[in-house]
């Protein structure tokens, strides 16, 4: 192995470490509050709506998965629905609005209060999924988000926000992806006596 190839290995493995030490230290008590909001909301008989664009399209779909079947444990399924997974809606809206109301316009659909929007925007400024937030926030849902830059518009908006903060999309993206296995893993908890 060449050695800028080992040392482009270890400066990743080390900016990752890093960001996790991060969140151990500064966002245990974020990621518990969303946890309880999301708790809370499907107690009430809400449903979680997840929007993202990219790579958070992604993990959108990958956290409705996870509340729609299960993630460790048998239990009932929970309400979950990524709004990045159905092409004709998506295609429509973008065709007959623009693509910045892709999410708000399922949001107005969809979404009512006491329901939950969990909005990943690693930028914290995507403009779609900030339509979709303001909506929803007016509707009376809650709004989760995840970001990766501190003092983004998604952090304003939101209810509770977890912020990864990194220079580059995939470092924070890492970070969001243990963040929302946990909150899956606090939630499902929940349902499993």
């Amino acid at each position: 192995m060449e050695p800028k190839v080992r040392a482009q290995i270890e400066a990743a493995i080390e900016t990752h470490k890093k960001m996790v030490a991060e969140f151990k230290a500064n966002s245990i008590e974020t990621i518990s509050d969303m946890a309880d909001t999301i708790i809370s909301s499907l107690e009430q008989g809400g449903c979680v709506y997840i929007c993202g664009n990219g790579g958070s399209a992604a993990d959108a779909q990958h956290i409705a998965g996870e509340f729609v079947g299960r993630f460790l444990r048998e239990r009932k399924g929970l309400p979950a629905i990524a709004l990045s997974t159905d092409t004709s809606v998506i295609t429509s809206i973008a065709n007959d609005y623009s693509y910045d109301m892709i999410f708000a316009r399922q949001v107005e659909a969809l979404v009512k209060e006491g329901d939950i929007l969990w909005a990943i925007s690693t930028s914290g400024n995507s403009a779609n999924v900030l339509s979709a937030v303001e909506l929803a926030s007016h509707k009376g849902a809650k709004i989760i988000g995840f970001t990766g830059c501190d003092g983004s518009k998604l952090e304003k908006l939101s209810d509770v926000c977890f912020c990864a903060a990194a220079e580059s999309s995939f470092h924070s993206q890492q970070i969001h992806q243990i963040a929302y296995h946990i909150i899956c893993d606090l939630v499902e908890s929940h349902y499993v006596k």
